[in-house]
């Protein structure tokens, strides 16, 4: 009995340090950040911006899928250890996204 509620409780916390999805992970706020830039440069910025993001996405998938796999065979999320969790990058690219399409749709 011990054993068993050993093995869970140590599932139970390893599953919860596991790298998020992206689609997990909140955008942080940026509103406003790039309202002074022309339309231009808002779009260049935007396209550059979602390759960023995408990129960062397929890492965090990555990480996330290593993880299941290292929790799953040695109870460790591997990730986390190694640096492989870009949740704050990806938040960041999030916002900034989301920042200059507002910017982008009021250039008409």
């Amino acid at each position: 009995m011990t054993v068993r509620f050993f093995v869970v409780a140590s599932l139970l916390i390893s599953t919860a340090a596991c790298t998020p999805r992206p689609d997990s992970i909140a955008p942080v706020s940026m509103t406003g950040a790039y309202d002074q830039l022309s339309c231009t440069s808002a779009r260049n910025q935007l396209d550059t911006e979602r390759a960023t993001l995408a990129g960062l996405e397929k890492r965090q998938n990555a990480a996330a899928t290593g993880d299941a796999i290292g929790v799953f065979l040695v109870l460790i999320p591997v990730s986390k250890l190694t640096g492989g969790d870009v949740a704050g990058e990806i938040g960041t690219s999030k916002g900034k996204v989301i920042a200059l399409e507002q910017r982008v749709s009021r250039c008409g």
